[in-house]
């Protein structure tokens, strides 16, 4: 929804741009809404009050590390993750140059924003819920993961020789991404089970941390590949370009979003930690703690 929203905040002042303006356009919302963020985040700062109430002492963090070392599944979804933000901050970071120098409009960018995150995210959320019931979390993501690598490979092939088809593939993709970025979480959650199965220690802050830390690696390498791959083609800014720079174009918002989605299908296709395992965990860690309440009791009485 925020990509949405900056798209119909931002696509009119681009469009009515010109290419010496656009610079100034860009500086004036990053400030603008750099300071927004700001605010907005010490206002939930200092509103916020937690109230979780602890029975056992918090960890020291050399027992922390410890724990998330062995904490293989963990690991395993962070990378799966990162390839789905290298992924998708790809296609972002490409858009505004798919529109300009492929489709020649760049009144065409809110309708782009608009296929890649809100189809994704609305078509997406209804379905999840029922696919993880039925086939469980991980061949959720596996066929999000799928469908996000085929639609991208799709828009790849037509992107240059029929708008309409180009933005059904797009929303094909998108639709596998908004897929694959619901249920990760869900994923993220089951790992925290598991460290403390393996080791008696419960540490969803670092964990969540580390999983956290690992999208944004993903959105600062996704999106700073494109740039790489426009400079190495021979990009230079408004002037017409030459056939290696569209096709390097093309590469950045569709190729690249493809491999990775494809190598996030591969990671996560030997994630070990299935749904009848974690329901497996979960009852062993109810059963611990049923064990240790009863010799507490033991003890006091």
């Amino acid at each position: 929804m925020t990509f949405v929203c900056l798209a119909f905040l931002i696509g009119p002042s681009i469009k009515n741009s010109s290419p010496e303006e656009m610079v100034s356009v860009y500086h004036f919302w990053t400030i603008v809404l750099a300071i927004a963020g700001m605010v907005l985040y010490f206002i939930c700062f200092k509103s916020t009050r937690e109230n979780v109430v602890r029975i056992v002492a918090q960890p020291s963090l050399k027992i922390s590390l410890q724990t998330l070392k062995r904490n293989r599944p963990l690991f395993m979804l962070c990378i799966g993750a990162l390839c789905v933000l290298i992924s998708t901050f790809a296609v972002s970071a490409s858009s505004l140059f798919y529109v300009r120098y492929v489709l020649n409009d760049t009144g065409l960018f809110t309708v782009l924003v608009l296929v890649q995150n809100l189809v994704g995210t609305v078509a997406s959320a209804p379905l999840v819920p029922g696919m993880v019931a039925r086939i469980g979390k991980k061949n959720t993501f596996l066929i999000g993961a799928l469908l996000g690598t085929c639609g991208y490979l799709l828009f790849f092939w037509v992107s240059v020789w029929s708008l309409p088809v180009a933005l059904v593939a797009l929303a094909i993709a998108s639709i596998g991404q908004g897929v694959t970025m619901t249920v990760m979480w869900a994923l993220e959650a089951d790992t925290v089970e598991y460290g403390e199965y393996l080791t008696g220690v419960r540490i969803e802050g670092l964990t969540y941390s580390l999983f956290s830390f690992t999208r944004k690696c993903g959105q600062a390498i996704g999106g700073s590949i494109p740039a790489f791959i426009l400079g190495l083609s021979g990009y230079i800014a408004n002037q017409a370009q030459t056939p290696e720079v569209i096709t390097g174009i093309r590469t950045s918002i569709a190729l690249v979003p493809c491999g990775f989605m494809l190598l996030a299908f591969v990671i996560i296709w030997f994630y070990p930690l299935t749904d009848k395992k974690f329901k497996e965990i979960v009852v062993e860690i109810d059963n611990r703690k049923k064990v240790q309440q009863q010799l507490i009791n033991d003890i006091t009485s």
